[in-house]
């Protein structure tokens, strides 16, 4: 099976990645501050998925 590669993406598609890949750090902020004061299951599980994306992308796995 052929690992994932970013680079034989399509630009547009590459463009849009890389635009997915700045925006998770200011959604993760936005989210850790609005779970620290209004704390929900809600909001604890969307944090779990921001970073979960956030550390997929620092990582390279996408």
């Amino acid at each position: 099976m052929a690992r994932f590669y970013r680079y034989r993406l399509p630009p547009w598609a590459r463009y849009c990645l890389l635009v997915c890949e700045r925006c998770t750090l200011p959604i993760m902020i936005f989210q850790a501050l609005r779970t620290i004061f209004i704390p929900t299951t809600f909001d604890i599980f969307l944090l779990a998925i921001c970073i979960g994306i956030f550390l997929a992308f620092y990582l390279k796995w996408i």
